[in-house]
């Protein structure tokens, strides 16, 4: 089992940033952040492959960065320029399997999540 515990959510103005970090019980494969708004499918939100290259979900390309300290388990996510439409829960998941680059995104392929930090944007 791994356990998962995000913070730095909270409420932010449009156009404003947050900082979103994930700590993990132990090490892992392969780590994600996925968001779910109200009424919404989860949808990933941003990864970092095997060789450190890092995808993101259309939505965030070019406003948000995600960053990990693997001495520390631990993943980041820098959230910038941010719009209403970025309000969501927003959950760290984690696997031991070393997932593929077409995968890594995918909610299903998951098997351990934390139970989320919630963003608001206000516009």
């Amino acid at each position: 089992q791994v356990q998962l515990v995000e913070s730095g959510g909270g409420s932010v103005q449009a156009g404003g940033s947050l900082r979103l970090t994930c700590v993990a019980s132990r090490a892992t494969g392969s780590k994600a952040w996925f968001r779910q708004a109200p009424g919404k499918e989860r949808e990933g939100v941003a990864a970092i492959l095997d060789g450190g290259n890092e995808i993101y979900g259309d939505s965030v390309k070019g406003r948000f960065t995600v960053s990990q300290d693997n001495a520390k388990n631990t993943l980041y996510l820098q959230m910038n320029s941010l719009t209403f439409e970025d309000t969501a829960m927003y959950y760290c998941a984690a696997d031991d399997r070393r997932l593929s680059w077409w995968s890594r995104l995918q909610p299903k392929w998951y098997s351990y999540w934390g139970p989320g930090s919630q963003v608001t944007v206000s516009s």
